[in-house]
């Protein structure tokens, strides 16, 4: 069964301890925070699956995707859970349906970036991130955790890599999943994310000034996973 996404009561500190993993799309934030939190015993929060969450709650009640005002009230009033599971990986419910499969779809990767340009939506999803970054003891993925999200983590990362490589992993996880795939298709989207992430008004994708940041073009996970957890054993002495 998966359990809460939160730490037990003998984690809690003082002062939180969050490792916050920040980058763009498709740079290996997610697999890499989650091999480090199965290292280090943390919580592991993958702070975009808020985002596609709620744009597939959209997609499926038919709430036009550019109609940024109900998109924005729609985050505001869902219950979004994300449960770890001692399995490994996270469950994403909905008001209480697992959705965890639909939140990579076709569909959701083509309109999630537009949705995490609202304002209202980042206001209510932040507020959520906050919350549970402030249990401490997390590594907490996505593109503004260091900056937005959580600025006070004693130790943040950003992952980075070109777009051509982002876009093979991709490409290469779609096939692995069974799903069709066209790696020039894949790469026009990476590239459209970046532009949409980097420009947004609110919580643009940058990278914080005391970030450190690991170039993964020729790294493999474990090597990007060990560099991190060099990084934690210097910087946090755990």
């Amino acid at each position: 069964m998966p359990m809460p996404c939160q730490p037990s009561s003998s984690q809690h500190s003082a002062t939180p301890l969050v490792i916050a993993i920040d980058g763009p799309a498709a740079s290996g934030k997610s697999t890499v925070g989650h091999e480090l939190a199965k290292r280090l015993g943390f919580l592991f929060f993958d702070t975009g699956a808020m985002y596609r969450a709620v744009t597939l709650a959209a997609l499926r009640r038919q709430i036009p995707i550019d109609d940024e005002l109900r998109v924005s009230q729609l985050a505001a009033d869902l219950l979004i859970q994300v449960l770890n599971s001692p399995q490994g990986g996270y469950t994403v419910l909905i008001d209480d349906e697992d959705v965890t499969g639909d939140l990579r779809s076709a569909e959701v990767d083509a309109h999630v970036s537009i949705v995490s340009t609202y304002v209202g939506v980042r206001t209510a999803l932040t507020q959520q991130q906050r919350r549970i970054a402030s249990q401490g003891r997390v590594v907490m993925v996505g593109r503004d955790i260091g900056t937005i999200v959580y600025p006070e983590a004693p130790l943040k990362v950003y992952l980075d890599a070109t777009a051509e490589e982002r876009a093979r992993r991709r490409y290469l996880e779609k096939i692995k999943r069974g799903q069709s795939a066209d790696y020039e298709f894949i790469l026009q989207g990476v590239r459209q994310r970046d532009r949409i992430d980097s420009q947004r008004a609110t919580a643009p994708l940058r990278i914080a000034s005391d970030a450190v940041v690991i170039q993964t073009d020729d790294l493999s996970q474990e090597e990007v996973v060990d560099a991190v957890m060099k990084l934690v054993h210097q910087r946090l002495q755990i």
